[in-house]
Formats: C-alpha cells, structure tokens, sequence
C-alpha cells in the first residue's frame, strides 16, 4: 500500500508543478491580438515606458492609472513614487509583468527589441506611441496616450494648450538671422567627443530653439575624430547636466584640443541642462526652448 501511497503523492506534486507552469506561462501566449490595440480595454492599471509618457499622463490628470514607470520618468516628482521597472532600453519581461499591469504603454524606442517582443506577445495590450523631435511629434504623442486612456477630450485641450506654448517658444527667435552652430556632446569618456547627428532628440531640440546642429552627415550619434570637431566650428557645446557616465566639467571639456580649437572653446561657452528635461519632447518642451533660446540669443531672442 505504501508504494501506492508514494505513487500517488508524487503525481499530486507534478500535476502541481504543471499547472503552475501554466499559469505561469499563460501569460506569455497571445491569447488576444494585443499589439494592434489603439484603446486599453481596461485602463485601471498602466505600466508607462518612457519620461515623457509618464509626464503626459500626468499632465492629463490620469496619472491615477498608473501603476509602474521606468527608471527615465522622473518628472513629476510624484511618478517617483511608483515602482519602477528598469531602464526604458533595457526591460526585463519579467519586470514589467511584475507589476500586473492591464496595459502597457511604452515610447518607440524601449528594448531590448527581444523583451519587446515578448511583452507584445503576451495578452496584456501593448501600445507603443512613435517619437518624433519635432511639434508636431509631441501633439501626436498626447493623443495617443489620450485616446489609449480613453481621455481624448483632455488629449484635445491638451494638446491645444501644448500646441499655442510651442508655437509661441519658436516664434522667439523666428527673426534671428545669424543663428548659432551647436554641437551636443553626450559623452567625453577617454577624451573621444560623441556627438548627436541628424534623427535625434538632441537635433530636434537646437532646430526648435533657433539654433543650427554644427555636425551632420550622419543619423544617430558617432563618435567625432578631432578634425570633425574642429571642422564643424560649434559656436555651443550643449551637454546634459545628468550624463549616462561620468560628466566632463568645464575643465576637462575645454581641455580637450579639439574643443579649444573651436569658437565655443575660445569662448568657453557651454550650456547644461537636464538630460530629461531638454530631450523629453513632452509637455515641457516649450519651456526647453524657450530657457535654450534664453542662453543662445539672449535679449535678441523676443519673450
């Protein structure tokens, strides 16, 4: 009878073992077409992925919907308090579904593209909102957070509000003819320049403030060889107060050859700034232009 009796436990615990499986995995299968979602079925607890999608969020008053952020959405203070899943470039599936989110809301551009991949297969609805680095860019971005939340009256006023801000931040320096080269520099490790070319953030935001990026040729961004600095003559270096590594200060910044080879080097000119406030392209970013435009222009630039 024994042997019977030890037979019939241990198919108890396997039959245990899978079913927790199960449920553990059953997570993963698509049970429903999630990834073309435009609308969260229920939008009572959202991951957000993304500062500047936590900021609109916010800034629409849902922020009660919340139940996640990821470690780049620090605006407002209050989104701190929510648990934060990592990095917004380097998810864990694990991580994000820790949470038990009814939807995931997550800025083009999170990863890695294999994490992605497998929270957009999973049947909770993931909604990814595209990121462009221009006005237009940002009033699509509120609307599709809006209408996501099922909040598009407070997307439309929004998005309005958002829109007269922008236009008013640029028309500060629409009559400045002799616009100044800028050259944004994210990292100085080892005394290399890595700089910001043309499909970035970094870009959008000197265009949007009146100001010229002194390199181009290139999408994304590259490390400069000495010649390139020198040749592309930033009249600027704009760096982020809150650098992904150690922050070059002023003296290193100046020290470097290429630099000092420069007109901004000769005149010692850099502006610093929040990394997430400058790039965020979000509802602060007139306010960005505006305070960039300030630094650039100075009284030439209209208030």
């Amino acid at each position: 009878m024994a042997p019977l009796l030890r037979r019939a436990r241990v198919f108890r615990m396997a039959l245990g073992a899978t079913i927790g499986l199960s449920l553990a995995f059953a997570v993963l299968l698509p049970a429903r077409a999630a990834e073309g979602t435009e609308v969260f079925a229920d939008p009572s607890m959202i991951a957000a992925i993304g500062g500047s999608i936590t900021e609109i969020v916010f800034a629409l008053g849902e922020q009660d919907r919340l139940v996640a952020r990821d470690s780049t959405s620090r605006y407002p203070e209050a989104a701190l308090k929510l648990p934060d899943v990592g990095y917004m470039r380097q998810l864990s599936p694990e991580g994000v579904l820790s949470v038990n989110p009814s939807g995931i809301l997550a800025l083009h551009g999170s990863g890695p593209k294999e994490a992605v991949e497998v929270l957009k297969k999973t049947s909770i609805p993931f909604i990814e909102v595209p990121e462009r680095y221009d006005h237009e860019g940002i009033l699509e971005k509120i609307h599709i957070v809006g209408k996501a939340l099922g909040a598009d009256a407070k997307a439309d006023a929004l998005a309005a509000e958002i829109d007269a801000k922008l236009k008013a931040a640029e028309e500060q320096t629409a009559s400045i003819k002799d616009r100044k080269r800028l050259l944004f520099v994210l990292s100085m490790q080892g005394g290399k320049i890595l700089a910001s070319g043309s499909d970035t953030a970094a870009d959008g935001i000197i265009k949007l403030s009146g100001g010229v990026n002194a390199v181009d040729g290139f999408s994304g961004y590259k490390q400069l060889s000495d010649e390139a600095v020198i040749t592309a003559r930033p009249d600027v270096i704009l760096m982020m107060m809150n650098n992904a590594g150690p922050a070059a200060s002023d003296d290193e910044l100046f020290a470097n050859p290429s630099i000092l080879s420069t007109p901004a080097g000769a005149a010692r000119k850099v502006v610093r700034m929040d990394g997430g406030y400058l790039l965020g392209f979000g509802p602060r970013t007139a306010d960005v232009i505006h305070d960039l435009a300030a630094s650039l222009y100075g009284g030439q630039a209209a208030d």
